[in-house]
């Protein structure tokens, strides 16, 4: 997968996790993107730990979903630690 696809991989699999997550979540679009890309690694990381699979292709499923997870992982622990500030 090329920087760009992984870029926008990022971008949508950020928006659904705060889609997915209730409540305000601070944060525009870049922080969206870093999150969501921050996530993906981490859930093919975790992925090539876990279920010895990473992320493949931009249209695969499997891509999405570990990318999702990992962003619901990066927006849950980004939440603890801006509460904790305010």
């Amino acid at each position: 997968m090329g920087f760009f696809a992984f870029l926008i991989l990022g971008l949508i699999a950020g928006a659904i996790a705060k889609l997915i997550l209730p409540g305000k979540q601070g944060g525009g679009w870049f922080i969206t993107l870093l999150l969501g890309v921050v996530g993906a690694f981490l859930g093919g990381w975790l992925g090539s730990l876990i279920f010895k699979t990473g992320l493949q292709d931009f249209f695969s499923i499997q891509t999405w979903l570990l990318a999702i997870g990992g962003s619901l992982i990066v927006l849950l622990v980004y939440g603890m630690l801006n509460k904790k500030r305010a």
